[in-house]
């Protein structure tokens, strides 16, 4: 091996973890358990939780159950349910399925996780991309009220 290959191996190592790493949670794979929603379905929970004007916010998560910082969001859309139960709706569509991949185009995603906030008209007043812990989502959640 010369000299000139030694060096080029960990330029082209290093290229590869840099991708891998930058394009894990924007593959379109559906190995392994996934959670099929209805678009039409989702479409008039949506509907419903933003005209019923019971929820002062619906947060809606796009995302997959195959992506890791997707996952992280479970326990975050958990605790959001029951410390304000009655006042946030939560909607997730999974965007790797053929029934959620209409929701990403919808919302014009461009990474996963990303999560929506619409107030009680249905508008969107805020966005996020990625993992975004409970005591951020706090935050933007009482701009509406909710307490």
């Amino acid at each position: 091996m010369s000299f000139k290959n030694i060096r080029v191996v960990p330029i082209m190592l290093s290229v590869f973890l840099i991708l891998s790493s930058v394009t894990g949670c924007n593959n379109g794979s559906t190995d392994g358990p996934t959670q099929a929603v209805n678009t039409a379905e989702s479409k008039t929970v949506e509907e419903k939780a933003v005209t019923a004007g019971g929820h002062k916010v619906t947060f809606v998560e796009l995302g997959s159950v195959n992506c890791i910082p997707c996952r992280m969001m479970v326990p975050v859309m958990e605790k959001i349910e029951k410390t304000y139960p009655g006042q946030v709706k939560i909607v997730f569509h999974d965007v790797w399925t053929p029934e959620g991949k209409t929701s990403g185009a919808k919302y014009a995603i461009r990474v996963i996780p990303t999560q929506v906030f619409l107030d009680k008209d249905g508008k969107e007043y805020f966005r996020h991309e990625g993992f975004f812990p409970f005591e951020e989502v706090d935050k933007i959640l009482k701009q509406k009220g909710v307490k």
